[in-house]
Order: structure tokens, then sequence, then C-alpha cells
């Protein structure tokens, strides 16, 4: 083995330090493209463009129908009204006489009322014609809402569809995000990204999508028939559009901001929820529950104030929209009624037109609740894809190369690396690792130990130099690749919630049960787990809180060993054990790492006495090497560190 160092400054990244992750609020709240927004979601609806056609047109069908059905009622009043009109009138009196004598006693409104009507003097109302008239208007409305049926069926199907697609690429987004995005954002902020604004996006589409199309739809339709009944009442209830429209759009510009905060700050409220939940012991022991509970009024009244402002602004809307749509019935009903009494209308007319001057207002204010949808969904879709418009990981190298066969050479060759672009980390850092050693990493923390593993393992690329695993550099094989060459065990563990079995086989699925219980031996953990009601089936809680943190981190190196790497790599793995359980470990490690290089960083040297290598890093630096014996005799930097440890304890006794 050989190494070469140059200087360094302090680290940082994952798992050892790296940029400050985002405080809370602390992102500066970018310009908002609405309609680009809009149209960008727009076209992830094209997969679905044929059955959004057949939406469109069983809502037109369904439309037309419910459109129709005001004007069968007007006809429906005309009948009973021209039935009672009739009794007035004596049999044997023709309807022309009947007019005739009321212009001869003056009552001409009266004579121009009757001869707008086709009526029958003594007849009555006609109740077989008035039958047919409503059993038509009753097939008509039942066939009306069948059709809205299914259009909706249709859209809850394209809706899913479409958000289904939207979350596996979010999911394959997080895949291709490189660790640097991790480390500095909010692990709250990016879980409500993928889960409450997706959910919103979801809502939001499911309820706008039928109700845009129905409204625009009926808006066209009712437009239509009310032209057709009277142009001149048609004309006044235009008269409304426009100043519905102003107020929609002046109250809609006010509103769109705070709903742009409302779920930014839930992004921020939750990422501190999430911090404080996961490490509320911590909280509890330094007392900083009132703290905590403080930041979390902060955000929790930021997220109220905004979600206040923008439901009670954006809500006004409806209001307006009911009395702009009463002045336009006061303004109907008084014109058409003296249209009525100078028998230019029928009855029945103005009745329909009534029916469709509120069809008409109707949708005009569903479109204006809509746009209050749209601006909290447009919202959560502008979050949602600043997620996906994040840089992504370079490209790995096409064609890839890859070891013939994966020994466990390793070799870093004048590597340089720094997180932040004008503080260096590592420069000029050379190493080498035969298969089957043990190198053990120390120093200080911030020292650069972390680090020399992420660069190994491709979470983030060399600046300069290259890292060699048998032969052949990382940067020409895929990520993949690299990673399935190592076991990896950090201080921090990881299970999720499931059996013991599959926990360690979490890194070979095929694993045979002879596989994972020899594994289990290997790390010392089989006792423990026979010990157990259940075995190797003994659900384990989410992060395993069911069992000690030693049991833990055995088996995370049970897993490690059950995926047979070449390359090992241990980062504290031992920092959560005992006295006999590291003895335990390092046993285990002697047995298998026949054939296996291994990297072991540690901050307690007791762990790593029986290494091959020891390497001391100081700022980014090798400042010693050796085995145990050989720096404890030097009394260097790794004498001063172990000292430290294990002898000022002993004097402070």
């Amino acid at each position: 083995m050989s190494m070469r160092g140059g200087p360094a400054r302090r680290p940082g990244g994952p798992m050892g330090g790296g940029p400050m992750g985002m405080g809370m609020g602390a992102s500066d709240e970018k310009a908002q493209d609405f309609r680009g927004s809009l149209r960008r979601f727009g076209a992830r609806l094209r997969p679905e463009r044929w059955i959004v056609s057949l939406v469109v047109l069983l809502g037109t069908a369904s439309v037309f129908l419910a459109v129709l059905g005001p004007k069968l009622l007007g006809n429906a009043t005309n009948i009973i009204f021209e039935g009672v009109v009739s009794t007035m009138i004596p049999a044997g009196v023709t309807q022309q006489q009947a007019e005739a004598a009321l212009r001869a006693q003056g009552q001409n409104s009266q004579a121009d009322l009757l001869a707008s009507m086709t009526v029958s003097p003594g007849a009555g109302v006609d109740f077989t014609q008035l039958s047919r008239v409503l059993a038509l208007v009753i097939v008509v409305y039942v066939a009306s809402s069948v059709l809205s049926w299914a259009q909706n069926y249709l859209m809850a199907g394209v809706t899913n569809r479409t958000m289904y697609r939207l979350r596996e690429e979010v999911d394959l987004k997080l895949g291709r995000l490189p660790l640097r995005y991790f480390d500095s954002s909010s692990r709250g902020d990016v879980l409500s990204r993928v889960t409450n604004d997706i959910d919103n996006i979801s809502m939001t589409l499911q309820q706008t999508m039928t109700q845009l199309i129905t409204s625009v739809l009926t808006i066209i339709g009712v437009l239509g028939m009310m032209i057709w009944i009277s142009p001149l009442l048609a004309v006044i209830s235009l008269l409304t559009v426009p100043l519905s429209f102003w107020i929609t759009m002046m109250i809609a510009k006010r509103s769109q901001p705070h709903f742009i905060a409302q779920w930014k700050w839930t992004g921020t409220l939750n990422g501190h929820v999430e911090e404080s939940f996961t490490g509320q012991e911590l909280v509890k022991v330094f007392g900083h529950r009132r703290a905590s509970l403080a930041e979390f009024d902060v955000a929790n009244d930021r997220v109220y104030e905004s979600s206040f402002k923008a439901q009670f602004i954006s809500g006004i809307i409806q209001p307006a929209m009911m009395v702009v749509a009463n002045l336009n019935y006061v303004a109907i009903a008084v014109i058409g009624g003296m249209r009525v009494a100078s028998g230019s209308m029928s009855l029945g007319d103005v009745q329909a037109f009534i029916q469709y001057s509120r069809q008409f207002t109707m949708p005009i204010t569903q479109v204006a609740g809509v746009a209050n949808l749209l601006q909290s969904g447009v919202a959560s879709v502008e979050r949602v894809f600043e997620l996906l418009d994040e840089p992504e990981e370079e490209p790995d190298a096409d064609p890839a190369l890859r070891p013939d066969r994966v020994d466990g050479r390793i070799s870093f060759d004048d590597v340089s690396f720094r997180y932040v672009e004008d503080v260096p980390l590592i420069e000029d850092f050379t190493l080498h690792a035969a298969p089957g050693e043990i190198v053990a990493i120390v120093g200080p923390t911030g020292a650069g130990k972390t680090t020399l593993v992420n660069l190994l393992m491709r979470f983030y690329d060399v600046d300069a130099g290259r890292i060699v695993i048998d032969g052949v550099s990382t940067m020409d094989m895929r990520r993949d690749d690299v990673r399935r060459c190592f076991g990896m065990v950090l201080q921090d563990t990881w299970l999720f919630e499931g059996t013991i079995r599959d926990n360690i086989a979490y890194g070979a699925e095929d694993a045979s049960e002879e596989r994972i219980e020899a594994a289990a031996r290997a790390a010392r953990v089989d006792h423990f787990v026979r010990t157990l009601p259940d075995g190797y089936d003994t659900v384990l809680t989410e992060g395993g809180a069911n069992i000690s943190a030693g049991e833990r981190q055995l088996l995370t190196i049970a897993r490690a060993f059950l995926a047979d790497p070449a390359v090992l790599i241990l980062d504290e793995a031992t920092s959560s054990v005992d006295t006999r359980t590291e003895v335990l470990i390092q046993q285990a490690m002697a047995e298998l790492r026949s054939g296996r290089t291994a990297f072991v960083i540690a901050h307690r040297l007791s762990t790593i006495r029986n290494a091959d290598t020891i390497i001391v890093l100081e700022h980014g630096r090798i400042v010693e090497q050796g085995n145990h014996d050989a720096l404890m005799e030097a009394r260097g930097a790794y004498y001063r560190l172990y000292q430290s440890q294990f002898e000022e304890p002993e004097e402070a006794a």
C-alpha cells in the first residue's frame, strides 16, 4: 500500500457534514408562471387525449339535453297556461272572436296576449299532450344524468392514470437526483412535494376538468337557447359576462400569491414536524421543547395566515358572482314580464329564459370556483415541476466498462474534490488498497473520512484524478455496477417495517434461508434472533424501534455480509454496540475478510486495532499510515487520538 495527500480544508457533505440544509422558509420565492405551468401540465394529458375527447363528447351530449330541458318545461307551462285561458272563453266562441271582443272593450294588452297563444275555448288543459311533454322532460334529464355519470367515470380514470404517471416520474426523478440535492434540501419539504402537492394536483384535476368542460359547454348551449328565445334578453344577460370575468380575474390575481405561500409554508411545516418527531428524545433531553414549539407556531401561523388569505380572497368570487346573477335575474324578470304582457313573448318562454339565465350565470360562477381551485393546484404543479427540473446526476458512460472480476483492488489516483467551489477539501489524494486488506480511516471530525466513501461509491464525482476498481475507473462504469461492488454499513442504521428475515435479505432478495442464517451467524446476531418469540419472522416496526440500537446495527452488518460484496465499507459500524459485541463483530470481520477489501471509518479506535493499515487524516490530507503498533510507537497524530480516548478519562477518574 502507498499513499500521498495534499492540503485541504474543512469538508462537507452527507454522512459527515456538508452544505447546510435549508432553513425554514429560507428559499427565495421564484417568479411564478401560471399559464406556462398550466400548459406544461396539460401536455401530460396527451396520452389520454382520446378518452378526454370522449369525455368532451359525453359532456356535450349531456349539456345539450340539460339545456333542452327548460325549453320543454316552458312548453309544458304554455300548455297549462293556454288550457287555463281556454276555460275562461265560453265554448262556441272562436279565439278570433274573443280577441275582437277584448279590443272592443279597450283591453288591447289582453288581446295581444291572447293573440300570441293557441287556445281551444271551453276545452281546458290538454293533459294528454302535457303528459307527453313531461315524460319527454323526464327522459331528457335522466339521459343527461347518465351521460354526466359516464363523463365523470371516465374522467376519474384519466385523473388517476395521469397521477400514477406523475408519481412514477417523481419517484424515478428522486432516484436520479444527486446526493448533493438531498444534502441541501429539507426532507420534509421534499416529502411534501411528493405527497401533499401531488394529492392536491389530483384533487384539482378531478374537480376542475369535468367542471370546466361542462361549464363552458353549458355557457355556449344556454347562450344559444337564450338568443333563440329572445335576442333582447340575451343581450341583457351578456352584459354581465365581462363584469363577471373582470371580478374573477381581479380577485384571482390577488389570491394567487397567497396560494403559493400556503403550499410553501406547508412544506416548511412538514419539514419541522418530521425533524421534531424523529428527534423528539433529543429535543426533550436538551430542553428545546419550547423552542421547537415556537418554531412550529411560527410555521403554523404562516400556513394559517396564507391559507386564510387565499381562501378568503378567492372565496369572495362566488358571492360577487351571485350579486351579478341576481341583478341579471331582476332585469330579465321585469323586462320579460313586460314582453309577456305585450304578447311578444309567451309565459313559458319567459319561464324558460329565467331558468336559462340561472343556468347561464351558474356555470360562470362555477368557472370562477374552478379558477379558485386552479390557483391552488397550479401552485402545487409548480412545486412538483421545480423538483422534476432539478439537475440530475451526470449520465453514466456509454458504452460503460466493468472489471472482468472484482477482487477489491482499490486505487485513488491524485484525487481532488470540493463540495463548495471556492473551498478545497481533498487535493492530490493517492491511496492503493490490495484485495483482502482492512484499511481503517481515522481522524478528527471534519477531516474528510466519510467524503472518501462518498467518492468511492460515486455518491459524488471527483473533480480531478480518478478512482479505480480492479483496473477500471469508476467514471467509466455505471453507478449501479460501482455500487454492486460494495457492501455498506452506516453509523445511522436503516431498517424498514417488515420481518427480520426480509431486512437481512434486503441486498439479496433471492437468498435462501440457509444463507440468511449463515450471514446472521457471521454477524453474531443469530442467537439474539432465535431468542425472539417469532425468530426470523419477528416484524420490526418502522426504523426497528422495537429492538435496541446495538441489535439494529448487528442486523445491518448481517445484511452487508449476505450481499457478499468484494469490498466492505463500515462507517462507524460498531458505534452503537457494547464492548462484548465489538469483540464479536471483530471476530466476524476476521472470518469474512478473506478475499475482501474493507474500509473502516472509526472514531472509536478500539475497533480498528487489528486493521492491516490505519490511515490518519487531518484536513483532507494523509498525515500518518501504518498498523496500530507502529503508529503508537511513532507517537504522532494517531498516538494523540488514542491517548485522548483512553488515557484522559483514566486521569479524570
